[in-house]
């Protein structure tokens, strides 16, 4: 299994902390990037920044992608690219982190919140028929939908792309964890007019920070990336006709990227291996669960994540992290809903309870490639004694 090159540790009293999904870092990225700069390609554009796009297109399966500065600005452009914008709604999962409503945000436009599926902890399609149903009564269709891939399980888009298709609403898949995931066949990002994708640090593969915005219709990533660069026109003067954004990924991030997606399928096979031990030690206590792996897909298992049902269990999600914490783990609580943020009281939502369950007895645990087997030893090791003290 993989190790990390450069580690991404802090020490405190001695003791190397373990964090939840630390960048891990190989050769191939180091010399792409050292190859990057001796070719003189600092600045932002350059041939890597291209190959890393026509790469990131093949594994996704599209034809086109957009390489960008985070996850969020994908989903901002995608948003604007399609003319979202003042006064419009935009249904997102609410079960997210706060990216996926932020950029509905940015266009002027106001989110809808949409619970989430026991079956899967995504977007729910029946609710998503719901939202849409009452809003086509009523006249007043979202511009948009954005359906998340919690903790890179592809939403059941077997269901959700049919229901868009049937009210003409466009949707977007928010892909930031699903990079290497698939569905029927199709892989994550493959959903959808178009699909944003993050490698901020913590991510699959990393860019440092970064993001791309794929998709099969060439027109719109198009607009996507003219938008990125500040709207420059194709003049030898600046010449600007509408605002733009300063969005594009360097050069040598790229290279680095590339690099990190070389080694894509053993990453994918190292964090689903944790997984598995993870059941191994967990699965059996009462009232302690997992998220399901849709049926006919495979989740890249970004991160394992568990339920605990305190009154099953005789614990608490919080009582487990904190236990971990005191042996320099780090693990977290799942998503705080959108619905719940303080940054979004009073916006419309269709729920069913089922997010405010997830947070409420989900936890995050340490999950990235780069831990070494003693790293993940020691994971296993302070779960074990919590639970005989438990």
């Amino acid at each position: 299994m993989g190790r990390t090159i450069l580690a991404q540790v802090r020490t405190i009293f001695g003791v190397t902390r373990i964090f939840l999904s630390a960048p891990d870092v190989r050769q191939p990225e180091k010399d792409l990037l050292m190859a990057a700069v001796d070719s003189g390609w600092a600045a932002p554009a350059g041939p890597d920044l291209a190959a890393f796009e026509r790469e990131i297109a093949a594994v996704t399966g599209v034809g086109h992608a957009v390489a960008l500065s985070s996850g969020t600005a994908a989903l901002h452009l995608a948003l604007h690219a399609l003319g979202v914008g003042e006064g419009d709604e935009v249904i997102v999962s609410t079960f997210t982190f706060a990216a996926s409503a932020n950029a509905v945000a940015y266009v002027g436009a106001t989110p809808v919140f949409v619970d989430s599926s026991a079956a899967d902890w995504n977007l729910d399609p029946d609710l998503l028929e719901q939202a849409l149903a009452g809003r086509a009564a009523a006249d007043r269709l979202p511009a948009a939908v954005i359906s998340v891939d919690l903790y890179g399980q592809p939403a059941d888009y077997r269901r959700i792309e049919p229901i868009c298709e049937r009210y003409g609403v466009p949707l977007i898949e928010d892909a930031a964890e699903s990079l290497g995931s698939s569905l029927a066949g199709r892989p994550g990002g493959s959903f959808g007019r178009v699909a944003a994708l993050s490698f901020n640090g913590n991510k699959l593969i990393t860019t440092s920070g970064g993001g791309m915005l794929v998709g099969a219709d060439e027109t719109l990533i198009e607009r996507a990336r003219f938008l990125s660069t500040q709207a420059k026109e194709p003049a030898p003067h600046y010449e600007h006709h509408e605002i733009g954004f300063n969005y594009r990924l360097s050069n040598l991030l790229a290279a680095f990227g590339r690099g990190q997606l070389a080694t894509l399928d053993e990453r994918i096979a190292r964090r689903r291996w944790y997984f598995d031990r993870y059941v191994e030690v967990l699965g059996n206590v009462s009232g302690v669960t997992f998220q399901p792996e849709i049926d006919d897909g495979f989740c890249n298992r970004w991160l394992t994540c568990a339920l605990i049902d305190p009154a099953l269990a005789g614990f608490s999600s919080a009582d487990l992290r904190e236990h971990l914490d005191a042996d320099e783990i780090e693990s977290r609580p799942t998503w705080k809903p959108m619905h719940q943020q303080r940054s979004f009281a009073g916006v419309p939502t269709v729920l069913n309870g089922t997010a405010d369950r997830l947070f409420d007895h989900g936890i995050c645990l340490p999950s990235g490639s780069g831990m070494t087997d003693d790293d993940f030893d020691r994971v296993l090791t302070s779960i074990d004694t919590f639970l005989t003290r438990v």
